[in-house]
């Protein structure tokens, strides 16, 4: 007979408790009457809707002709803890192990937990804005310097500088042309990275457009008062009085945890096939974070919900196995 385990094992544990993790928890909880857990290492559910945009729209979620990120966030949340699974946040898994009977063990920065499967929705993983290397700028972070906008309220009246030429960039241009006193956008490059229709809309927009231009030397006193920037071609420099600088040039990625815990790791994500299951027995990744090499890899929200569905009825029919993958209709959840 297998022995008692005198500690608490929960059906899953979901790592993230991003846009996917949440929807993870809602269906293994909700639709497969699965013992769920999700640990997050922010102090907050959401993950990069909640921390880097909030006050985006979204557009490609269906059921929503655009919602806000934040808004969606709760309508997840909402979702995902009627049916009462165990939310941890403020803890970093740091590491993964078996011990007796194939429980996992999982190890963070406060405490210990265990499961029989684990599902991993850790988005790209650990990430941190990339910045400048500019001391003259960095000196200015959280008095002018900004790399995420919580509020774009805080910027009302403001003169505005976007570095950047991503979504992310373009985006919070346009969403605070019409709240800042004036925006400007420069870009170090004249292409941008964005989507086209965005890119469009920008030059059609008030929002003054500088290419191909860089930061030089932030200025100020206590707070952020003016910024000088260069053409990176001509050489060309101009000072601008600012209240804000919102850097957006990207974010590091480390996913060095998990190969650690010997995952496979192809790019700067989990390798996994058509099932969602990692080369660990037990272990599954869904969303940006999983790489499906059977498949094409797009980073979409939409995408993360449908891979979270595999890996969660995968999951329930690896810890049963006389339990169909195919959970029935979505006519026919549980009730909360």
């Amino acid at each position: 007979m297998p022995s008692q385990q005198p500690f608490d094992v929960y059906d899953v544990t979901i790592i993230g408790a991003g846009p996917t993790g949440l929807f993870a928890a809602f269906y293994a909880a909700g639709m497969r009457g699965m013992k769920t857990k999700i640990i997050e290492a922010l102090d907050q559910v959401g993950g990069q809707l909640a921390v880097l945009y909030p006050e985006k729209y979204i557009y490609d979620v269906a059921g929503f002709p655009k919602i806000l990120a934040k808004d969606l966030v709760k309508q997840l949340e909402i979702q995902a803890t009627s049916y009462k699974p165990v939310i941890v946040l403020g803890e970093r898994v740091e590491e993964l192990k078996y011990i007796d009977n194939n429980i996992i063990e999982l190890v963070t920065n406060k405490g210990i937990h265990f499961t029989k499967t684990v599902i991993i929705c850790a988005g790209h993983g650990a990430f941190s804005p990339r910045k400048l290397n500019n001391l003259s700028v960095d000196r200015f972070e959280g008095r002018g310097v900004y790399y995420q906008v919580r509020d774009k309220w805080e910027f009302r009246g403001k003169r505005i500088l976007i570095v950047g030429g991503g979504d992310s960039a373009v985006d919070w241009a346009l969403n605070l042309k019409d709240i800042a006193k004036e925006v400007t956008l420069i870009h170090r490059r004249t292409e941008f990275r964005a989507h086209e229709g965005s890119v469009i809309e920008l030059f059609h927009s008030p929002v003054r457009v500088l290419v191909p231009f860089e930061i030089k030397e932030a200025h100020g006193g206590e707070r952020l008062e003016a910024v000088t920037i260069f053409n990176n071609k001509t050489g060309e420099e101009m000072t601008l009085e600012v209240d804000a600088v919102i850097l957006q040039l990207g974010y590091l990625v480390d996913v060095s945890v998990f190969k650690k815990w010997g995952l496979d790791i192809v790019g700067n994500a989990i390798k996994v096939n058509g099932r969602m299951e990692t080369n660990l027995p037990g272990v599954y990744a869904a969303g940006d974070i999983a790489n499906p090499v059977d498949s094409i890899k797009l980073n979409l929200i939409v995408i993360g919900f449908a891979q979270a569905a595999i890996a969660v009825n995968v999951a329930k029919n690896y810890i049963d196995p006389k339990a169909s993958i195919f959970p029935g209709h979505s006519s026919e959840r549980r009730m909360a």
